[in-house]
């Protein structure tokens, strides 16, 4: 199926087939959801074809494969983006028109598959799809979560978590394979007994055990017949039910094993603030692992008799630190199933396993309680503990008598498991996600490894997939876009430079703000829809849309429109150009202070868009359940992008490629890829400001910052803070938000007082601000810096990311497919 063979005919009657033969109904009588499910069926029919035929190209090509590990993937609704990619979208929304049917419509009945939260699972997503895109062998490792993280819900201000029931209706994109099915054990002892040759034999005893299925769904290149695999796993008990147990009135033991199938799988990011959080967490990090690499050995070993080729057909690429039991999981194999001494099984895995660390951030360089991976995973943890003596030895060996090395590089120490030093000293490349990043990592975070291992460490730059976030996401851009360079943009994002020639062109430059226009009303319709508050599209969009996290000042932002509104209430008078401030996030369950910002936001804007004395100047808008499918017309629709982290802390960002993509101007800090951003599009162009990570950094090792100085001299700083406790934007409850202005003022509650330099960035944050309203008056200047951030944005395609990947880590062979080699 692409614009060349596509069938209208045939694929209208295969429509109404399916709505029969699924359903029983007619076209007229079927609700959207049915027809959606209709049409996705329709659409996998041709994605098998090329699906098989990229499968038997991997049989005769035997290309070596990057089995790509991570907890999250945010696909993002597949039908569209899909068409997309098989060059087929107006040709079905065609023929659906000529059936009475809007393919909107029918897009909108998909739920986002709930398989990941924040930016670690879209760069996932984005990888995948540009793996497929250039032609190379690839299986994406995750967890098929039942609910995901949560649906958000807004009540009353706050955030509720509510399941995210994605799978009710079936989801007509994955296929359960259940002929690859394997077992995962947890817990029980190692019993060691003598075996051939001498060797010990390390053999689990009294575990549990589940069995991992695998679902596979359709990754699909851009126009090349190549459809890879996302591979997310489902937990099955073993035995569904103990009939003998039942029998004895032990009802609990009963469905022991089912429930354990079941919480593996239940929830992405279980709430890990009690014991019984971090088991689950574990668990399900070695599930998937365990099971993803038991595939991939037996995949491997159906063609090649010789295990110790592995590295040269396949690489594990883990993305952050949760996949990185991957290490000891194929010591496990290579050892214990394949029976390879320890000095052969090591150098294979050395050879196989890379990571990408993606934060500076301590609390996501995970480390387990050694009584909690012991208990869990007891060979795993023997198998760590050798990897640790013998690393230690290694250390010792090039830092002779230095315990402080040990202490700082050791894999277990102090009692806990150290996921990120493992993943280093048994992964062949280590990569951070941005040039600044990765500076910090070599220079601060991961110093010591770096002087032991500097040739593993590199830098890869994150990027995003314009075929969903400029093709799908802002068709109107894209058709412009097309109009003046031609479509070679699609599959090499560089050629966006040619756009430069029409920045200065007034005609071109009306036409670019006119589609924002357009895409701002498509906004302001939901807006208006969802949450009943009107916005003037004619205003600046000033949008913030992430995870909620402390260090990413989504408290900075909502601070600075407390002090916006105070300004205009003093100052009615003030020229003062309407804004829209846009906020989506979620906050994770256990994560007080980012809850309570949430609550902030919302409190802020009931009082604000309420407020008849100013206008309509600012309105401010929490965006529910913020996800890819709502995020794509929210990057259309932007015209200022915060990306306000403070420096040093945020290791990449991608949201701000998305929003640099579709024409929005950059608000920031120098920190992550803002830095190359800003390269690429001239600081000209964005709105820099704040402390610099290298300022950060200093005061940090000083301890020399005190925000209560600043409350103290700046009155205008010190009047928003006093409306956080003294019940202004709380009456019912003054000590509602008492917890955030501990956070910024008082050094009892966090390590120190206003951990993330709120307070110290306020007065440049604020003087920028000012900057972006003088700047949206000269409608000629800002659609001229506009048109020159969609025409530098071409560094930022994950299809470079991913090609830097090949060349430097994975070393993969390109593959062609012959639809020809598709059997009957």
């Amino acid at each position: 199926m692409n614009n060349e063979t596509f069938d209208k005919a045939q694929f209208i009657k295969d429509v109404q087939d399916n709505v029969k033969n699924l359903y029983r109904k007619t076209i007229k009588e079927a609700t959207q959801q049915e027809i959606f499910q209709a049409v996705s069926f329709t659409v996998k029919d041709v994605i098998i074809d090329e699906w098989l035929a990229t499968q038997r190209s991997f049989d005769k090509q035997d290309p070596k494969m990057v089995y790509y590990m991570s907890m999250e993937f945010l696909m993002g609704r597949a039908l569209g983006n899909n068409l997309i990619n098989l060059k087929a979208y107006k040709q079905v929304k065609e023929a659906l028109e000529e059936m009475g049917l809007n393919l909107d419509v029918i897009e909108d009945q998909e739920p986002d598959p709930a398989l990941g939260n924040g930016g670690l699972g879209r760069l996932a997503a984005c990888f995948m799809e540009s793996l497929a895109t250039l032609g190379y062998a690839a299986y994406g490792c995750g967890i098929r979560y039942r609910y995901g993280m949560f649906k958000q819900k807004i009540k009353d201000g706050f955030q509720v978590e509510v399941p995210d029931n994605w799978l009710k209706d079936g989801y007509p994109f994955e296929l359960r394979r259940p002929e690859h099915a394997c077992e995962v054990k947890f817990g029980g002892y190692v019993r060691a007994e003598a075996g051939e040759n001498g060797r010990t034999r390390f053999i689990q005893e009294g575990y549990q055990s589940v069995n991992a299925v695998p679902y596979d769904m359709p990754i699909i290149g851009y126009g090349n017949n190549v459809v890879n695999t996302l591979m997310i796993w489902d937990a099955e008990p073993m035995n569904c039910f103990e009939l003998d147990s039942f029998d004895k009135g032990d009802y609990h033991k009963a469905v022991e094993q089912e429930n354990l199938a079941k919480n593996l799988v239940e929830v992405l990011y279980p709430n890990d603030n009690h014991i019984a959080g971090k088991e689950l967490r574990l668990k399900q990090q070695y599930f998937f692992v365990s099971a993803s690499v038991q595939r991939a050995v037996a995949r491997f070993k159906k063609n090649h008799p010789d295990i110790h080729q592995l590295p040269e057909k396949v690489t594990f690429q883990l993305n952050d630190t949760h996949p990185t039991v991957a290490v000891a999981e194929l010591m496990r194999l290579l050892l214990d199933e394949e029976g390879l001494e320890w000095d052969e099984a090591w150098e294979i895995t050395t050879k196989t396993c890379a990571y990408t660390n993606h934060t500076i951030m301590a609390e996501a360089l995970e480390k387990w309680p050694i009584e909690i991976f012991s208990r869990l995973l007891p060979r795993i943890y023997q198998i760590v503990e050798e990897i640790n003596r013998r690393f230690i030895l290694e250390i010792e060996k090039k830092y002779p008598g230095n315990q402080e090395k040990v202490r700082k590089m050791a894999i277990v120490y102090d009692g806990q498991v150290k996921m990120a030093h493992l993943a280093i000293a048994a992964g062949y490349s280590v990569n951070g996600v941005a040039r600044l990043h990765t500076e910090i990592l070599k220079n601060q975070e991961l110093k010591d490894f770096y002087e032991m291992f500097p040739q593993k460490f590199n830098n890869k730059t994150n990027g995003i997939t314009q075929r969903r976030f400029l093709m799908h996401g802002n068709p109107l851009l894209a058709d412009w876009v097309s109009n003046k360079i031609g479509e070679d943009w699609i599959t090499n994002l560089k050629h966006l430079k040619k756009l430069e020639i029409y920045a200065d062109d007034k005609k071109a430059q009306q036409e670019f703000m006119q589609i924002k226009y357009q895409n701002k009303l498509r906004l302001a319709e939901y807006i208006q829809k969802h949450n009943g508050v009107e916005v003037d599209p004619r205003s600046i969009f000033d949008v913030q849309v992430k995870r909620l996290h402390e260090y990413k000042r989504q408290l900075l932002n909502i601070l600075h429109v407390m002090y916006l509104y105070n300004q205009l209430k003093e100052h009615p008078e003030m020229e003062f150009y309407p804004r829209t401030f846009i906020f989506g996030a979620k906050a994770a369950a256990g994560y007080k202070n980012a809850k309570l910002t949430i609550k902030l936001i919302n409190s802020v804007a009931d009082v604000i868009n309420n407020d008849p004395s100013i206008n309509g100047k600012i309105k401010v808008v929490f965006i529910e359940d913020y996800r890819v499918s709502i995020a794509e017309w929210i990057f259309a629709a932007a015209d200022v992008s915060e990306q306000i982290s403070t420096a040093s802390k945020e290791a990449s960002g991608t949201g701000n490629m998305k929003f640099m993509l579709n024409g929005a101007l950059t608000l920031g800090t120098m920190d992550g890829a803002n830095v190359e951003i800003v390269e690429e599009v001239g600081e000209e162009n964005a709105f820099i400001f704040g402390m610099s990570s290298d300022e950060v950094i200093e005061h940090e090792q000083k301890r020399d910052y005190n925000p209560m100085d600043i409350f103290n001299q700046d009155q205008d700083i010190r009047k928003v803070l006093m409306e956080l406790i003294n019940g202004f934007y709380s009456p019912n409850d003054p000590e509602l938000f008492r917890d955030l202005y501990n956070s910024l003022l008082n050094t009892q509650c966090t390590q120190f007082a206003d951990t993330y330099f709120i307070l110290a960035d306020f007065r440049s944050y604020a003087e920028a601000q000012k900057r972006v309203m003088e700047a949206y008056k000269d409608e000629e200047g800002w659609a001229k810096s506009a048109i020159l951030n969609v025409a530098n944005s071409g560094k930022f395609s994950s299809d470079r990311t991913i090609q830097e990947y090949v060349d430097d880590i994975w070393h993969l062979d390109k593959v062609t497919v012959d639809m020809s080699v598709v059997e009957d």
